[in-house]
């Protein structure tokens, strides 16, 4: 956790510390796409399996953005996993006062249907089931930094597929 706490850190002083001549407007129509993988995660599986996943972002007012989120991981052995679902973002770029236009800082929360598959033809014989899914309340926090008007990389914390996600993000 201290770990996952400096790095958080470290990025938001590394974004707010960046010079430029405006802030980034998230306002009702901006659109943000993030591709990306992911690492880390809470359950038996989590120091296996590479996530992918994928999120879109529409600004409905002024900093607030709403989208879905997709994600696909694999385990090995059979075992995989995916995620589905909305969120909402609040993007701290006005509040933070942020002097550039390349950086959005942002946080939210969502609603996801996640679901483990274990793939275990002997859990089946025995009568056990091999899938689990259920609905749950992921959180998150983010930043994306824009290489150029619409092409740049984002990092992401939450409590979804993985607990890291990083990767491009594109601004449509």
């Amino acid at each position: 956790m201290k770990k996952i706490n400096f790095l958080l850190l470290l990025a938001i002083g590394l974004l707010a510390g960046t010079q430029s001549f405006a802030q980034m407007a998230v306002d009702k129509g901006t659109k943000f796409v993030n591709l990306g993988i992911g690492v880390g995660g809470y359950s038996y599986f989590t120091g296996s399996g590479l996530g992918l996943n994928a999120a879109l972002d529409v600004g409905v007012a002024k900093n607030i953005t709403v989208g879905g989120i997709l994600g696909y991981r694999g385990y090995g052995n059979g075992v995989t996993s995916f995620d589905i679902g909305a969120r909402g973002s609040y993007h701290f770029n006005e509040i933070l006062n942020l002097s550039t236009d390349k950086a959005d800082l942002y946080a939210g929360l969502g609603i996801s249907y996640y679901r483990l598959s274990y793939g275990d033809t002997y859990l089946r014989s025995i009568g056990i089931a091999d899938s689990y899914g259920t609905t749950y309340i992921p959180i998150h926090i983010g930043g994306r930094y824009f290489f150029s008007e619409t092409l740049g990389g984002f990092a992401e914390l939450g409590s979804s597929l993985a607990t890291l996600k990083l990767g491009l993000t594109l601004k449509l």
